[in-house]
């Protein structure tokens, strides 16, 4: 089978539902997801060893959820009781936040992006998540589009921060704070 198709060499291609330029709203939102799964495959790719175990499957899961995410947001028309991305997802991501962070030293001061290669990754994978839900905002703005997958992208991109941050721990590689920052996180 040719993966080619020729069928968009003209700007367009094809959505599930109709055919739309390639530069139309609805594309940036699932290649800005597509994107951002590529990153979560180069993060799991540099979690080898054990101490990253628990994290590598459940970076597994996610990029089958980005699939369902990308895929919920193709459709041009889609009934509510097809979308794939539910809320549970978002509510499971928020345990694994907190288990994340519960390993995490205080944060007072915005840190630099970086550390170890790993951390580094991840914070590419939390950017990336953000403009990836700034475009299906922007999407939903013009179009219907299922909800959860706006909430899903909002949690994902909190979860690679504290994992980018538990990374560093793990590796027993000191954060960067921000010099010029003061303290801007209280801590309860």
């Amino acid at each position: 089978m040719a993966i080619y198709t020729r069928t968009g060499d003209k700007g367009e291609t094809s959505v599930i539902g109709g055919r739309v330029g390639k530069d139309d709203v609805r594309v940036e939102a699932y290649g800005t997801i597509d994107e951002l799964n590529c990153f979560v495959g180069q993060a799991r790719s540099l979690m080898e060893d054990e101490r990253f175990a628990d994290v590598r499957e459940q970076l597994l899961e996610i990029q089958h959820e980005l699939f369902d995410c990308g895929s919920d947001l193709a459709f041009v028309k889609l009934s509510e009781n097809k979308y794939k991305v539910k809320s549970e997802m978002a509510v499971r991501l928020e345990g694994w936040i907190d288990v994340l962070q519960a390993e995490n030293p205080v944060l007072e001061r915005f840190i630099l992006p970086g550390g170890s290669q790993l951390s580094s990754v991840l914070h590419v994978c939390r950017t990336v998540c953000r403009r990836a839900e700034r475009r299906a905002v922007t999407l939903g703005r013009s179009a219907d589009i299922n909800p959860e997958a706006v909430v899903y992208l909002n949690r994902l991109s909190d979860y690679f921060f504290a994992l980018a941050r538990a990374a560093n721990t793990r590796l027993e590689v000191a954060e960067v704070e921000y010099l010029r920052s003061k303290k801007v996180f209280r801590n309860k």
